[in-house]
Order: structure tokens, then sequence, then C-alpha cells
């Protein structure tokens, strides 16, 4: 696990999109199935991090890839994560 050693900056969903070179009803959809968590605000606002964007691109390139859906890609990213964990368990022992 790690930790980010200042505040990460929060984008808004347009910044966000646009970084990302996604249109912002696409990531409406992302963050829909679960791909992508965003903070939300006392205003229903939502705000994404810079990292969130290695994460988009994981989904880009997995859904461009494999002939899969985006729900699929989902359960491929926590398959991938899930593996990763793994192999760091037995590393450590």
């Amino acid at each position: 696990m790690t930790y980010a050693l200042a505040p990460l900056p929060y984008l808004s969903l347009e910044r966000f999109a646009e970084m990302a070179g996604l249109h912002p009803e696409m990531v409406h959809r992302l963050v829909a199935l679960g791909l992508v968590e965003p903070a939300v605000d006392a205003h229903g606002e939502q705000w994404f991090t810079v990292t969130q964007l290695t994460t988009v691109a994981r989904v880009r390139r997995l859904h461009a890839g494999l002939p899969l859906n985006y729900a699929a890609v989902g359960v491929v990213l926590d398959l991938l994560d899930r593996i990763d964990e793994l192999e760091d368990r037995l590393r450590r022992s």
C-alpha cells in the first residue's frame, strides 16, 4: 500500500474527461459501472484525482485490446489487482 506525501489535487468532471481523452458522459458511465470512484462534495459535484487517470488508461487498453464490454473489464481489473496482491504476499513469504 502506498500513501501520497502531499494531498492530491482534485479535478472537475470536465477537466478529468479532457485529460483522459473521454467525453464527460463516458466518465459518468465508468462511474456508474464502478470502474472509477470520484469524491463527491456537499453540492453533489464529482471530483477525481490525477491517479485515477491511470485506471481509465487501463480500462481503455483492456477494452480496446480484448473483445470485452466495460462491465467485463471491471471484472478483469479486479482479477488483475487480486493477482498482484497474491504475488506480493508470495514474495514477502
